[in-house]
């Protein structure tokens, strides 16, 4: 079975005020937890971005702990990956973007929502549960789903657990149940970035010629 998450930021203290855990740890054993009890080492996970953040922490004591063949599309906060000695370790692949077929549907993935014209869906994170110009937006495009954790539910997600939790959450239904995130940016100033920092890839170690 084939699912999907984003922007789990683990150990990152900065997004606690939006999310419903009272310290790092304890945000950090709950996602550990709920994504095991969902998925099993015979699954495959799509992570769209952002495990941990930009510059510091590199989660791999909770990526080593993580059930499923798991895949990386990078976000803006994993550019501390590149000198990680055990990345592949953690993910199979390690990629910007990248497009497969769930089933008999095509999907795209980025860590940036972007425009897409193909049948099928474009999976990104990067938003969390921002409900800026952004939210107005993408609430009238259902072909676009956030899979970040916070508009999931912490956990992993199929794509048809995926287009519905966007329709509640663009609907309004799930409100209640979705704190606002914390202000980390200036009053106007969206989510969406100007120009996204890609930076090389790693390369696989067993891939270099010899």
């Amino acid at each position: 079975m084939i699912f999907y998450t984003a922007d789990l930021h683990f150990h990152y203290k900065p997004f606690l005020p939006g999310r419903p855990f009272a310290s790092v740890e304890e945000m950090d054993e709950a996602m550990i937890r709920l994504w095991n009890e969902t998925v099993t080492d015979k699954d495959t996970v799509y992570v769209v971005g952002d495990v941990g953040y930009n510059g510091g922490y590199v989660p791999g004591d909770a990526l080593g702990r993580l059930q499923g063949r798991k895949h990386l599309i990078r976000g803006n906060h994993d550019t501390g990956f590149e000198n990680a000695p055990k990345l592949f370790d953690y993910f199979e692949t390690v990629t910007d973007f990248n497009e497969i077929d769930d089933g008999e549907t095509h999907i795209l993935l980025c860590h940036y929502p972007i425009l897409y014209r193909k049948r099928g869906y474009m999976i990104h994170g990067h938003l969390h549960q921002a409900r800026g110009p952004e939210y107005d937006i993408l609430r009238q495009m259902p072909r676009m789903l956030n899979a970040g954790v916070d508009v999931n539910f912490y956990r992993p997600v199929t794509l048809a657990q995926l287009v519905e939790n966007n329709r509640a959450f663009y609907s309004g239904e799930n409100d209640a149940l979705i704190p606002p995130p914390p202000p980390r940016r200036r009053e106007g100033e969206g989510l969406l970035p100007g120009k996204p920092d890609f930076r090389p890839l790693p390369t696989r170690p067993d891939s270099e010629e010899n």
